[in-house]
Parts: structure tokens; sequence; C-alpha cells
């Protein structure tokens, strides 16, 4: 008997430390994620859980005015819970008070549209920063997208250009890029001009407009020269940079005046930027 006692009693310590130590992880960062920078943390918590994506978007209500905005860019989430023992000493004002305040003392606004939810931002620098606070006193989580165009990895080879323009007559192209109301073709344009020299090389007896195409940001006089200005940059380049024949290029600048979306989002303009190929 007093042998089974001492294995029971063995067995209750041991359970007894693997509960501890499981609640004692339980209150450490879960292994990988971090404080955003931006954020010192509030006292008494950790961190449940974190997400984090190269590029994504979340909804927030734009301070002060409470309009719902979709921004895009570098999005991070982080989940924090307080440690044991604190549960219930801080109110859930307390909390988005906190993160407003931060935001405010360095130039940004807030804007607490419901009881547990507050949408932040901050434009430093030129950059803007969104922030959604979410929860209560004792869990929350923040949501952070630092706002910026996606990088476009993938470029239309010069096979789906010759489709497009066998099949509709024209194809658009979306890795041609300028600076904000300049006309420079960028370096990083490389790659989608290398793509449209193949397919005019490669079909001598094509010949091409190059449309300039732009969002209705700016009059629209303005837009056509724009546009115009961007189309003769981009023929210029193919045909000094890559010896395309002049003759199977035109440029033409056609500014806001062809959209294929609506230019109330931005996800809607930066389709309607745009270079195209329309078959002569």
């Amino acid at each position: 008997m007093k042998k089974l006692n001492a294995v029971v009693f063995g067995l209750v310590v041991v359970l007894t430390f693997v509960l501890i130590g499981g609640f004692a992880f339980a209150q450490e960062d879960k292994k990988g994620c971090k404080d955003h920078p931006l954020f010192t943390r509030l006292p008494n918590t950790y961190i449940e859980y974190c997400d984090e994506k190269e590029f994504s978007s979340a909804d927030f209500r734009e301070p002060p005015t409470g309009k719902y905005l979709t921004i895009e860019g570098k999005y991070v989430k982080i989940g924090y819970r307080v440690t044991k023992g604190f549960e219930g000493k801080r109110s859930q004002l307390q909390v988005h008070r906190n993160y407003a305040d931060a935001i405010k003392r360095i130039g940004g606004g807030a804007y607490q549209y419901t009881a547990g939810s507050s949408s932040l931002k901050l434009v430093k620098d030129g950059k803007e920063t969104w922030v959604n606070v979410y929860g209560d006193g004792d869990v929350f989580s923040l949501t952070i997208v630092e706002k910026e165009a996606m990088k476009q990895e993938v470029t239309a080879d010069a096979k789906f250009m010759a489709e497009g323009i066998s099949s509709t007559g024209h194809v658009a192209i979306y890795g041609i890029y300028f600076d904000f109301n300049k006309s420079d073709v960028k370096p990083d344009s490389d790659p989608a001009l290398s793509e449209i020299a193949k397919l005019l090389t490669g079909n001598s007896n094509l010949k091409v407009f190059i449309v300039g195409h732009t969002d209705n940001v700016g009059g629209v006089d303005y837009n056509m020269k724009l546009s115009q200005a961007r189309a003769d940059a981009v023929v210029k380049a193919l045909t000094t940079k890559y010896k395309v024949n002049p003759q199977s290029l035109k440029a033409y600048g056609v500014g806001q005046l062809a959209p294929v979306a609506p230019n109330k989002t931005e996800d809607g303009r930066a389709k309607n930027r745009r270079v195209e190929l329309v078959e002569q």
C-alpha cells in the first residue's frame, strides 16, 4: 500500500509540473512573434499569435470621418493576452486609449467607431501606416498595414501579348512603370519592354500603336499630354535600347478617356494606369 501511495504521489507531482510548465509556456510569446516597432507593449501581456504578409489588405475607418477604406500593403497582425493574475485589471477603453494616444503624440489620428474596435492612421515621411485595434482589456489584437502598391512580379510574356492581339486586337501591359506625374520609363520596366521587343522582332509584319492611359487624377488636358509623353517614352525605349524597328510603332495618348475600371478606388485607378498595344 505504501509503495502504491508513493507511485500515486509521484504521478501527481509529475502531472503538477507538466501543468505548471505548460501554463508557464502559455504565458510566453508565441515563437517567431514580436512587437511591431511602432508600439511598445502594454505591461503584463504576451503575444498569443501573429501573422505577417509581404502584401495583403485590411479594412479601416478613416479618422476622423469614419469612412470605410480598404488599405493594401505590408500586413502584420498581432494578438495579445494578459498574463495570469492580471485579468480584469485593465478596461477596454484603457487599451484603445493607450494606442490612440500613442498615435496622436506622433502626429496621427484615431477613430473609435464601436466599442472594442478602433482605427488609427499615421502619415510620416510620406508613408501611411494604418492600425486596427480590436478587443477588450484582457484579449486584443493589432492589425497594421503599411500602405504601398504591390510590386509586380509577373509580367505578361510575348506569347500572351500575341494571343491578346490576335483575339481582341489589343493587349494591356501593366509592367511599365513611371514616377507620379512623370514620363520617364523606370528601370524596373525592362522585363515588360523586353517581351514587347521579342513580340515585335519575332513578328516582322506586326505594327502596333503604343497607347498611354492614365487614371482621372488631374485635368483631362493634362492627362492627355502626360499619356502621350509616356507613350512616346516607351517607343523611344523600344527603338533605342531594344532596337525595335521604328516603322512598327506609333505612340498615342488617350489620358483617362478609356478606363477599364471605376476611378473611385485606388485599385481601379491602378488598373486604368496602363500602356496598351493596339494592332494597326
